[in-house]
């Protein structure tokens, strides 16, 4: 991968940590609203997490002599029912994770941007696996017992 296409594939990163950090920002606010404070905390914890890995990218592209571009949000679904939320989630991580595998194997000679992929990696990893788990905590002691855990 040269460096132009570096850059263009981190630009979309960061467009698209745009998109996840606004969304769960406003589905902690949603869920505050609902008094159920620990996905509350959960989420805004997440969405800050989200900004600081996005400021890490733009400043790697910056490092790479790229410019940053802020593109067209896509549209933001979101979700009163947490349960629902949670799998919506889930499955927008399962997507990325595959492609920042694919860019995490060939930005390998680069090793600032590959360490740096690689730690964004392991932290959508275990955002996937902790969705993962509450769905099937959910499941196993039913939507309400979850529910009322979360408040």
């Amino acid at each position: 991968m040269n460096k132009e296409q570096l850059i263009q594939a981190l630009q979309a990163i960061v467009s698209g940590l745009s998109n996840q950090a606004e969304m769960h920002m406003f589905q902690g606010k949603i869920f505050e609203d609902q008094e159920f404070t620990k996905l509350a905390e959960k989420y805004t914890d997440h969405a800050a997490e989200e900004r600081e890995f996005q400021r890490r990218f733009i400043q790697r592209i910056f490092d790479l002599g790229g410019e940053v571009s802020l593109e067209a949000r896509e549209p933001i679904s979101l979700y009163k029912d947490p349960i629902d939320f949670i799998k919506a989630d889930y499955e927008i991580s399962k997507e990325g994770l595959t492609g920042i595998k694919d860019l995490t194997s060939s930005a390998i000679s680069d090793h600032t941007t590959y360490d740096l992929l690689k730690e964004y990696y392991a932290d959508e990893e275990d955002d996937m696996l902790w969705s993962e788990s509450q769905l099937e905590l959910a499941e196993k002691i039913g939507k309400e017992n979850w529910l009322y855990a979360q408040l």
